[in-house]
C-alpha cells in the first residue's frame, strides 16, 4: 500500500464529486452483475491471513512509514481487524488477502468491490481495502503491483478518505467530509478499464479517468497497518495497546454477457 500525500494537505475537489451514480449497474452488452466472490474472512480456502508478497519477507514495512509487523495466521477476529502493540516500535498488525489461496481469487477490469466499514478515529490508525497484483512473468510486476487503494484513512482527517489508482496514475483523490468515525458506511469501487469509479453510500465521490487497462488482474487485501509518524500522520499515542476497525459484507459483483449478446 504506497503512501501519496496529498499537496499542502489540502483535500481534492474533484468536479464529479457529486453525481449520483450505481456502482453496479451492466455495461452495455451485459446483464444484470452477479457476485462472483462474498466469502467471510473465517474463510481460509478463500482468504489467506498475515502474510503478502507487498510486504517484505520479515512482514516489516518501514520504509514506507508503518510499525506493522505481519504475522503468519494472523488476521481479523470476525470482522474486527485490531492491531496490537508490541513495542514502541512494532505493532502486530492484521492482514487478510486472497493471495495464496486455494480459491486464489482475482478481480478483474470492470468488478466492482462494496463492502462496509466502521473506522475508529485512534491516532496512529491506518484502515485500508487495496488491490495487489501478481507480476506478469517473473520479475516482471504489474504496472504499480496492480494496486489501487479502494481507500485509506488517516484518523488526522477523521472525516476525509483517500482513493487513488497506483496502475495508470493520475491525480489521487483526498476528500473530506466523506465518513464519520463510529458511523457505519458503504463503499464501492468499479475498477473500470477506462476510469475507475469510487461510490460512498451510494453516491459516486471520484471517478479517475485513467482506468486499470485490459489485462489487469489484483487480489483483495484488508488490512490495518500503524503509522510510524511520518508524512505529517501522527503515530500512536503512548498508552495506546490496540486499535482496531471492521470490515464486513465484502463482496465482487461482475457483469456477464448478455444472452442475446448485444
Amino acid at each position: 500500500m504506497t503512501e501519496v500525500i496529498p499537496p499542502n494537505g489540502s483535500p481534492t475537489d474533484p468536479t464529479d464529486s457529486a453525481a449520483p451514480t450505481d456502482s453496479a449497474a451492466p455495461a452495455p452488452g451485459t446483464s444484470a452483475p452477479v457476485v462472483v466472490f462474498d466469502a467471510p474472512f473465517s474463510d481460509a480456502s478463500q482468504w489467506a491471513a498475515g502474510a503478502s508478497s507487498a510486504y517484505p519477507p520479515d512482514g516489516r514495512n518501514s520504509g514506507d512509514n508503518k510499525l506493522d509487523h505481519l504475522v503468519a495466521g494472523f488476521g481479523p477476529d470476525g470482522d474486527v481487524f485490531t492491531a496490537v502493540r508490541e513495542n514502541p516500535f512494532s505493532w502486530r498488525t492484521p492482514l487478510v488477502t486472497t493471495e495464496n489461496t486455494q480459491g486464489g481469487f482475482e478481480l478483474r477490469p470492470e468488478d466492482v468491490l462494496e463492502a462496509q466499514c466502521l473506522l475508529s478515529a485512534t491516532q496512529g490508525a491506518w484502515p485500508a481495502l487495496w488491490t495487489w497484483g501478481r507480476d506478469t512473468a517473473p520479475g516482471r510486476p504489474q504496472p504499480g503491483h496492480g494496486e489501487v487503494d479502494v481507500l485509506e484513512y488517516h484518523p488526522d482527517h477523521p472525516r476525509m478518505l483517500e482513493l487513488s489508482n497506483h496502475v495508470n496514475p493520475g491525480s489521487p483523490a483526498y476528500l473530506d467530509g466523506l465518513v464519520t468515525p463510529g458511523t457505519w458506511f458503504t463503499v464501492t469501487c468499479r475498477f473500470g478499464a477506462d476510469s475507475v469509479v469510487w461510490s460512498v453510500d451510494g453516491r459516486q465521490v471520484f471517478a479517475d479517468g485513467h482506468g486499470v487497462g485490459a489485462g489487469w488482474r489484483a487480489w483483495i487485501i484488508v488490512n490495518l497497518s500503524v503509522s510510524a509518524g511520518q508524512w505529517g500522520h501522527l503515530r500512536p499515542r503512548p498508552d495506546v495497546r490496540r486499535i482496531s476497525w471492521q470490515v464486513r459484507g465484502l463482496r465482487v459483483l461482475r457483469n456477464s454477457p448478455s444472452p442475446s449478446g448485444h
